[in-house]
């Protein structure tokens, strides 16, 4: 008889966990899975999930205004936070209890536990129950991070806090320059909200190709929300009517706002997990090491997900937990590729891009052909929006390859996962252009781009 109570112990019930407790129980382990909070981990309850609901809403005013090009007139729309709010508090429950029920219905047993590592084979309940694992993975995702010398901190909101706000802000600052900052300023100022966005870089979202990065700030403004690039957040004082903001930059003058949110990322939730009496090793941002098999440090001890600061994406943390529980109880030694994984930022207007920008395509490359496209929409056309559509393809100039690929515009994400499973394969640019368009498409502009950028 083992003298262990599973074969694989899960600490973390979010996207990454779930999978791989699912996928170890259908191949034959006996699972238990631990989770301290909500099933479905950030995704669902404050990331990918709610947000995107809520940026659903936050373009339903600019549609309106957009339906008047075409002869249909709509009275000005009223908004009811309360209602948008609760609604998505429902659906997020809703699927709480089906990710509880998958893994039930799989086999596995759940802890509504926070759980910490006695050894590496070892953990605790914080209800006082010690289990025996076998094997033990980490899946414990990240939480916001809160500067800690900032005056005021204890006014800042952080992106968990904005799905559950008692009230619609009139006026908001949000602080930082990622996805979580651009897709929280589109929301509030689709909704109505008097927004302003600062960063303490040149252009927002850093690490994405410059071009874009021009582009979507430009049209960021366009739509109304004050942009305020190269500056920081100094202080914050509570006055009678609101927050008062102060910032490093001479030319921006103190500021009142009703809500400040500070999007500026998130961190690895490693704190309290008894990582040290297990021989778990942390880097140097608090993320924790694996090896290309996800085992940490201690033997028997795995980590998948936004806990390693890898690529903190969902179907990245899904893929990496269903690797683990396939080595570890099907023999299968398969490595997951990270080139060439596709991401959209819900901004307004919609950012989609996969593989290379052009500048860390010029490192790997000695020469590239640039092709790219800017036009407008036939929605605005007619709608009487400026906004236009941006795509651009990087290629490797000798083997004509393309390595890199992104849209600016409305359904950029649904258009590039069709391109994705193309250049995992490997397609050059006479592949793209002998493909046929979609006609009349905005994605047909991906296949017809035949000048190079000069």
């Amino acid at each position: 008889m083992s003298s262990f109570d599973y074969d694989f112990f899960v600490i973390g019930a979010g996207s990454g966990g779930v999978r791989a407790a699912r996928t170890a129980a259908a191949l034959g382990a006996k699972v238990g899975i631990a989770e301290e909070k909500h099933y479905g981990g950030t995704c669902v309850n404050v990331g990918c999930v709610p947000k995107k609901l809520f940026v659903y809403a936050s373009q339903f005013p600019h549609q309106a205004q957009l339906a008047a090009g075409f002869g249909l007139q709509f009275a000005k729309p009223e908004f009811d936070w309360a209602s948008l709010r609760d609604r998505k508090t429902q659906e997020v429950e809703r699927l709480n209890g089906i990710y509880q029920n998958l893994l039930r219905n799989s086999g596995v047993d759940c802890f509504n536990a926070r759980a910490q590592l006695l050894s590496n084979q070892e953990v605790e309940l914080s209800t006082g129950q010690r289990i025996r694992a076998k094997h033990i993975l980490i899946a414990v995702g990240g939480k916001p991070w809160l500067p800690d010398d900032l005056l005021g901190r204890e006014h800042l909101t952080n992106s968990d806090q904005m799905f559950y706000l008692p009230q619609f802000p009139k006026r908001a600052l949000v602080v930082g320059g990622g996805y979580i900052a651009v897709e929280f300023a589109g929301i509030l100022n689709g909704l109505g909200c008097e927004t302003t966005l600062i960063h303490r870089g040149d252009y927002l979202l850093r690490g994405f190709d410059l071009d874009v990065r021009q582009r979507l700030q430009q049209s960021m403004q366009a739509r109304g929300i004050r942009v305020n690039t190269q500056t920081q957040l100094q202080s914050i004082v509570k006055s009678d009517s609101g927050l008062v903001a102060s910032f490093n930059n001479s030319e921006l003058a103190d500021q009142e706002f009703d809500l400040v949110l500070c999007a500026t990322g998130r961190m690895p939730y490693t704190q309290d997990l008894g990582l040290e009496q297990a021989g778990v090793e942390l880097d140097d941002r608090g993320a924790i090491k694996v090896d290309e098999r996800y085992q940490t440090t201690a033997t028997n001890v795995y980590a998948v997900g936004d806990v390693l600061e890898r690529v903190t994406l969902t179907p990245v943390a899904l893929a990496e937990g269903m690797l683990v529980a396939r080595q570890l109880f099907a023999g299968q030694e398969q490595k997951l590729s990270y080139d060439f994984i596709p991401s959209a930022v819900f901004s307004q207007p919609e950012l989609a891009v996969c593989g290379l920008t052009e500048e860390q395509a010029l490192e790997q490359y000695p020469e590239l052909d640039i092709y790219q496209s800017e036009f407008k929409p036939m929605l605005h056309s007619l709608g009487g929006s400026d906004e236009r559509c941006y795509m651009k393809l990087v290629v490797d100039a000798v083997s004509q390859r393309v390595v890199g690929a992104m849209v600016l515009g409305e359904h950029a994400a649904e258009m590039m996962q069709g391109f994705a499973v193309a250049m995992n394969m490997g397609a050059t640019k006479a592949d793209f252009d002998a493909t046929i368009g979609i006609h009349p498409s905005a994605a047909e502009e991906m296949v017809t781009m035949r000048t190079k950028r000069q």
